[in-house]
């Protein structure tokens, strides 16, 4: 491959001629791991203990939400060596290897860590731990992480591994830089996260207080009823598709048990604007809307109302999915079947005016969150592309005498 002037091809990649690759070790960081025997330590409050399960794939800040605590004894000798800093990198060394997470001024102190991840410190004055982690967390060093464990050769990495582990390296000026840059759109996912967050905490009480009846919209009054769904809609099981009739690039979505479509093709057997529910598999009894014609596959179910609005109906059900997914039966490959569901009890308002009020208002908010939804998926595409610009150097950043961040 040629590689363009003022650039050089290295084992991490393409990277300008003044980057450097060079070895964790070879920064004279500070490099440690929790031990063993923390459990005795375990509380329900006390001080962070960062796990795995705090690491995520998806960004480096760690997503606290699942938190554990432990309070340790004065004596204890451990919580001065594993004790996290700000700025510290952190790096799973067993089983799903190679996440890697970045200690923020959000992390409670004092925390620290189980022997599962490894801590990497650096001296703030000449390499950025949040550069260092960007960089370990992007696409080229990510592949490396996944063909050492794929090789099986390695249940995890010593410490000695990890001071092996490279990373390309421009000035601190650019470090920084870039990641202050990457950081500015990790705080604008992190604040649509928040908000998409709290629209769902929204609708939910919404379906809670409107689908019960517990609170009316104005206008409407008197007694609700329970039916039966038998008794408001009619069940129609799909029909399997053979594989030589599905194309990725067909029109329509196979839907067959899954929560997602199982494929394309290029015909459909079920109008859109639809509720189904899957019939069989791990997620039998899933609820969902299809909002165009799709092929209802032998391991879904159509519902098709009688005489009451569709959405309202959908909503009934889908606040009540957990309810209908603990009619499964069976247990190699659980299933729901047509009895039970038809059996199913769903509580309504006797007017239909009533019922499209609640459904357009619970619809009005499904739009709103699929549109931030949409807005997230669309600024991580960009953060992404930012990434991937940006840590190779592709895309650079440079610092002016007045402090102003331009590209080149």
């Amino acid at each position: 491959m040629e590689v363009k002037p003022d650039y050089k091809q290295t084992e991490l990649g393409v990277i300008p001629e003044e980057w450097t690759v060079i070895r964790l070790g070879d920064l004279m960081p500070f490099v440690t791991s929790g031990s063993r025997g923390w459990a005795s330590y375990y509380s329900e409050r006390g001080d962070l203990f960062v796990r795995i399960t705090n690491l995520s794939r998806s960004t480096i800040y760690l997503d606290l939400t699942d938190s554990r605590f432990v309070k340790l004894p004065i004596e204890a000798r451990e919580g001065v060596r594993t004790q996290l800093n700000e700025h510290d990198v952190l790096i799973s060394i067993t089983a799903d290897i190679g996440i890697v997470g970045y200690v923020d001024a959000s992390v409670p102190s004092p925390a620290y860590i189980n022997q599962h991840i490894a801590l990497v410190r650096f001296d703030p004055l000449k390499v950025s731990g949040r550069f260092v982690s960007y960089f370990l967390a992007s696409e080229r060093p990510q592949k490396l992480f996944r063909a050492a464990t794929d090789t099986g050769a390695k249940a995890g990495m010593s410490l000695l591994t990890v001071r092996k582990i490279k990373t390309a390296l421009p000035s601190l000026a650019e470090q920084r830089a870039i990641e202050e840059a990457l950081g500015d759109v990790d705080a604008l996912l992190s604040g649509l996260d928040q908000l998409i967050s709290k629209k769902r905490d929204l609708k939910q009480a919404a379906m809670q207080q409107l689908l019960t009846g517990q609170t009316r919209l104005p206008g409407f009054h008197g007694e609700w009823e329970v039916k039966r769904l038998g008794d408001v809609a009619s069940l129609s099981k799909g029909t399997q598709l053979h594989s030589s009739e599905t194309d990725e690039d067909g029109k329509f979505a196979h839907l067959n048990g899954g929560i997602t479509p199982s494929g394309y093709t290029h015909k459909s057997n079920t109008d859109g604007n639809t509720i189904a529910i899957s019939e069989g598999g791990n997620s039998c009894g899933f609820v969902q809307f299809m909002s165009d014609p799709y092929w209802c596959g032998g391991h879904c179910y159509s519902v098709i109302p009688k005489s009451m609005d569709n959405r309202f109906l959908y909503h009934a059900l889908k606040s009540q999915q957990s309810e209908i997914m603990g009619l499964r039966v069976g247990s190699g490959l659980p299933n729901v079947q047509k009895t039970g569901l038809l059996d199913f009890k769903i509580k309504l308002p006797v007017t239909h005016h009533e019922q499209t009020a609640i459904a357009e208002v619970l619809t009005e908010m499904d739009v709103e969150l699929t549109a931030l939804e949409l807005r997230r998926e669309k600024t991580n595409a960009l953060k992404q592309g930012m990434m991937q610009e940006l840590l190779t150097g592709k895309t650079r950043l440079v610092k002016l005498a007045d402090g102003e961040v331009t590209s080149c």
